[in-house]
């Protein structure tokens, strides 16, 4: 299994600001071109049910999630149910299982590699703007910038 974090800046931008962005997920595919749908399935006061279909190369990434949110601590952590100056920073960090243990030395890089460039294009269709300023793997020249 393997874990992917990054860091993004969003410039001019309070933290609170980017959490009520990135906590609407029923935004994404309007504003993100990797997320194809999400739908927001179950609703407490501070967790949800996600359905989630996302570009995965040249197909579909699917799976369901249970989101928690903290507002106090501007955190939301998700858990699968399925198989830099003024701004603030949006953390993400992710296990990878590919369910094929067999390939995840060549599945897994692709994967994590994918999902970088889809949650940086996340976050700046989300708030307009952010800058990848750490990452947890190797980024290909050309990916994100």
């Amino acid at each position: 299994m393997r874990a992917v974090r990054l860091r993004l800046h969003v410039p001019n931008q309070s933290a609170s600001d980017v959490y009520a962005a990135l906590a609407d997920f029923e935004r994404y595919p309007v504003l993100c071109e990797a997320v194809q749908k999400v739908a927001v399935t179950e609703v407490s006061e501070n967790v949800t049910v996600s359905a989630w279909e996302v570009t995965f190369r040249a197909g579909l990434l699917r799976w369901t999630e249970e989101d928690t949110f903290d507002s106090g601590a501007l955190t939301i952590t998700f858990r699968q149910l399925d198989d830099a100056g003024p701004g603030s920073e949006v953390l993400f960090c992710a296990r990878l299982d590919m369910g094929i243990p067999s390939l995840a030395d060549a599945l897994e890089p692709i994967a994590a590699r994918t999902l970088i460039d889809n949650v940086v294009s996340i976050v700046r269709g989300l708030v307009g703007g952010a800058e990848l300023a750490e990452s947890g793997i190797e980024v290909p020249a050309g990916s994100v910038s």
